[in-house]
């Protein structure tokens, strides 16, 4: 695993593991220091493709036993993917419960290399791998709710790391309490971009456009 506990806790400059959620979010929101965390996470893997703190964050920050959390095997976070049409999802995808991103990044993946918002000739297997020429981060939304303090910071990290637009709402998806509210922002039309991370404002505006019913300090 190259991103084990000794070697995560290292890069965020962190001593102990519980530090790092606050860690991560700090960075994240820091427009200097995110950009430059990024660069030395890329320095231990450049491959994208899944979540690298899917082992470190369930051995460390996984709420068990007060919250239920157990992570979703990459194998069947690809399964899933494949079962959804996203053929008819016009470049916007949703998911509750999202954790640190493992199911996102699956079909973050799928949409790069298989676009179907700007590459008209997806479907032919011999012109599929144009779009790594059309994908244009622009053309995608992805809109996450995840309710743990622990899983946000990483879930922020996997969206911005990767260029994505969206946001990700820290809420109880059932209630629709929410903390928090990100907007995830590339943009431009370069997929090897950062994302911006923008914490918004607890406005009227804000919780209309997200259906929240109220705001909170902290969960129940």
């Amino acid at each position: 695993m190259q991103f084990d506990t000794k070697t995560v806790n290292k890069l965020l400059e962190i001593d102990e593991s519980y530090k790092a959620p606050e860690r991560m979010l700090q960075l994240m929101l820091d427009d200097q220091k995110r950009p430059e965390v990024f660069k030395k996470f890329l320095e231990v893997s450049t491959d994208l493709k899944f979540d690298w703190f899917h082992e470190y964050f369930e051995a460390e920050q996984a709420e068990r036993k007060s919250k239920k959390q157990d992570f979703t095997p990459d194998s069947i976070a690809t399964l899933l993917n494949s079962l959804v049409d996203s053929d008819k999802s016009n470049g916007h995808y949703f998911e509750v419960a999202a954790g640190t991103g493992g199911i996102l990044i699956k079909r973050w993946w799928d949409d790069c290399t298989n676009d179907r918002v700007g590459n008209p000739l997806h479907t032919d297997a011999n012109l599929k791998f144009l779009s790594i020429f059309t994908y244009d981060p622009r053309a995608y939304w992805y809109q996450v709710e995840e309710m743990s303090d622990r899983a946000i910071p990483f879930l922020l990290f996997n969206m911005a790391i990767r260029g994505m637009n969206g946001v990700a709402i820290q809420c109880d998806s059932l209630s629709r309490k929410a903390k928090d509210v990100y907007f995830i922002r590339n943009d431009t039309s370069n997929f090897l971009a950062f994302s911006e991370v923008i914490k918004m404002p607890h406005t009227t505006e804000i919780k209309e456009l997200y259906n929240i019913s109220e705001w909170v300090d902290k969960f129940d």
